[in-house]
């Protein structure tokens, strides 16, 4: 018995060194899943996109009524840039690129130091509660912001059944409001919004449709 007990010791010690091992690998892969830990189901779901106006009836806008002329697409300072982080997280929610870059263009001009009168800030124009919500941390940060963001008008595309109209009215004027009126809010502001939207969208998606290399 004596003569065995040094393999025993030493069994020992080798099942708990492995014990130790085995488990700072499982800490180790939660700790790269804990960045998206806060993504339910429905937020990851593949929806399908209802667009009641199509966007391509927003390409007139431009022409007849000129306050929905976007200023400059693809000209704004930094905005090739954000477009690979853009795209990364757009299909990190199963969104299409070019209304996630519609959104971004309508809300910042793609200016991540962007802070409106209401001190809604970055890209996306997260007010400080839905950031924190949202786990942002830095809504100066572009991929921060954009995360969230997207992430945030994800939830409200499942809310609203996949219609972008009533997502994109949610995310200007919230959902209390959208769900109060039954649909889109009579605000000016968040009619306009709509409209301007689609018109950059329709924009970016004839851009990538013909050089999608580009964007």
């Amino acid at each position: 018995m004596d003569a065995e007990l040094p393999a025993s010791l030493f069994l020992q010690k080798s099942v708990r060194w492995l014990f130790v091992f085995v488990l700072s690998v499982c800490v180790s892969i939660l700790a790269l899943n804990a960045k998206y830990a806060n993504i339910s189901t429905a937020e990851t779901k593949k929806v399908t996109i209802k667009i009641n106006t199509p966007p391509s009836a927003a390409k007139n806008l431009a022409k007849t009524q000129p306050e929905y002329r976007p200023r400059s697409v693809f000209g704004k300072k930094g905005e090739h840039l954000l477009h690979p982080i853009i795209l990364q997280t757009a299909n990190r929610y199963q969104m299409d690129p070019a209304l996630v870059n519609a959104i971004v263009m309508a809300e910042s001009e793609y200016n991540p130091r962007a802070v409106s009168k209401r001190g809604a800030r970055g890209l996306m124009q997260l007010m400080p509660a839905t950031a924190a919500a949202l786990g942002v941390k830095d809504s100066f940060n572009p991929e921060q912001n954009l995360d969230g963001g997207v992430r945030y008008f994800k939830q409200l595309v499942n809310r609203f059944d996949g219609d972008i109209k009533l997502a994109l009215a949610a995310y200007n004027a919230g959902s209390r409001k959208v769900r109060l009126y039954r649909g889109v809010p009579p605000f000016k502001a968040t009619k306009r919004y709509i409209k301007k939207v689609f018109l950059y969208y329709q924009i970016y998606k004839d851009h990538m449709a013909e050089a999608p290399d580009r964007v």
